[in-house]
């Protein structure tokens, strides 16, 4: 009874060897499997990615080629408007070249007609030359019975000197020829100006008013004018001469004075009235 125990207990504890070397072989197929299923599933991503680069670059592609038959077909287009223009522009150059030839040939004839017409002067030349004279003094006559009559127009001092009152009235007055004027601008802050044989210092002036206030220094005397009007000539004698001088302010500003000096042209000396006597 023992000894069957025994045996009962011996054959059930001791396990084959096959069993466990079968398990260590499935143990093997399996991770063999694992790999070859994860080394399959990434072969699987990496064609996807493949196929999804695939598409875009030929998407891409797709796109290029659209936009390059896009551009053909503009180029196209604009090579039919510049040949269009060519041909427009060989037209005009035919047509200015025409315009050309045609004022080429007008200019030649007005040269001719010129020609002719000089040789025709040229032969009245004498007589021409006398009209010229003639319409020179009839000019001159002119001139003078304009002077004249601007010079009627003007205004008369108490001295029956007429008052020029601008620039152009003074050359007027110069043509007349009877006495000698200098223009001037005093500054009220330029101390002493000189014109002619005097001297002038602006002391005041007044735009609003047309007045001024002026010292005039003349001979190594000074005296003052106040508050005299635009226009107004102011009259006063210097050593040696026997006519007024006439002074006269056209203009006045806040800071100067515009006007002229009139002064009496010097008699002619006795040498001078001998040698026209003489004559």
């Amino acid at each position: 009874m023992s000894e069957f125990q025994e045996f009962s207990q011996t054959g059930t504890t001791e396990t084959p060897r096959w069993v466990g070397l079968a398990v260590g072989i499935l143990g093997g197929l399996s991770l063999v499997g694992l790999g070859l299923s994860w080394s399959a599933l990434n072969q699987a991503k990496s064609l996807e990615q493949t196929a999804v680069a695939s598409k875009q670059a030929s998407d891409a592609l797709t796109q290029r080629l659209a936009k390059e038959d896009e551009i053909n077909q503009q180029m196209q287009s604009d090579l039919k408007v510049i040949a269009d223009k060519l041909n427009v522009t060989q037209g005009e150059l035919v047509s200015a070249h025409k315009q050309t030839k045609h004022a080429t040939h007008a200019v030649d004839q007005k040269v001719d007609n010129l020609a002719t017409s000089m040789k025709a002067e040229l032969a009245t030349k004498a007589s021409a030359d006398d009209l010229t004279k003639l319409n020179g003094d009839v000019n001159g006559v002119k001139g003078d019975l304009d002077a004249t009559k601007n010079s009627i127009q003007m205004a008369r001092s108490e001295m029956g000197t007429l008052i020029a009152r601008n620039h152009d009235e003074i050359d007027q007055l110069r043509r007349i020829g009877q006495r000698d004027y200098f223009e001037f601008t005093v500054q009220r802050k330029g101390g002493a100006t000189k014109v002619g044989g005097i001297q002038l210092v602006l002391k005041d002036t007044n735009p609003k008013k047309n007045q001024y206030t002026i010292n005039v220094l003349a001979d190594d005397n000074s005296f003052e004018k106040k508050n005299r009007s635009v226009n107004e000539p102011i009259f006063f004698y210097t050593g040696g001469s026997h006519s007024a001088l006439e002074l006269v302010v056209n203009k006045v500003t806040k800071s100067s004075a515009t006007g002229y000096l009139s002064v009496p042209k010097p008699a002619p000396t006795a040498s001078a009235s001998n040698a026209t006597s003489g004559l």
